[in-house]
């Protein structure tokens, strides 16, 4: 049991690895949209975010359909206090993918509309960055926390026969 429960600690582990990259995956797809929405359209936000939400899948589709919800309802002043209030809804959020979207927030809707875009811009960067950095490695690093997880698991036995 014990071997067991520290390899299910690693693949967990993994697990939230993968979801941390699947979910900045998705915030480059809207912020893309978003993106050449405002560029090309000058969509509303409410409607930007229900539009780019439909893109996405997983936490940032909720993150996003919950920002529109909030920029609807007009009861937060601005939309960095909407997207905190969305963002604070969920438990166990992809913590660099909260990062991000807390970022992208403090831009929308603070600036002119060449602003909000040179923000949504220098995010979509910050976060190619960040999934070129997990990216790197991957599939060693995610062997490892396996490996890793199951020889604590033997040495815990060990320790205590």
């Amino acid at each position: 049991m014990i071997i067991f429960g520290c390899g299910g600690i690693g693949f967990a582990m993994v697990a939230g690895h993968r979801r941390e990259e699947m979910a900045l995956l998705e915030l480059i797809t809207a912020l893309r949209y978003m993106n050449s929405e405002l560029e090309y359209q000058m969509t509303p936000l409410p409607k930007l975010c229900s539009h780019a939400a439909q893109r996405c899948n997983g936490y940032v589709r909720q993150i996003l359909e919950q920002l529109s919800k909030e920029l609807e309802d007009q009861i937060l002043p601005d939309a960095s206090a909407c997207m905190n209030a969305a963002v604070s809804k969920y438990k166990n959020p992809p913590e660099r993918t909260r990062t991000y979207l807390l970022r992208l927030g403090s831009s929308l809707g603070c600036f002119d509309l060449s602003g909000q875009i040179k923000g949504m811009e220098a995010v979509e960067r910050e976060v190619l960055l960040e999934l070129s950095i997990l990216r790197e490695n991957k599939e060693s690093r995610c062997r490892n926390y396996q490996t890793l997880a199951l020889c604590a698991g033997l040495a815990l036995v060990v320790l205590f026969i």
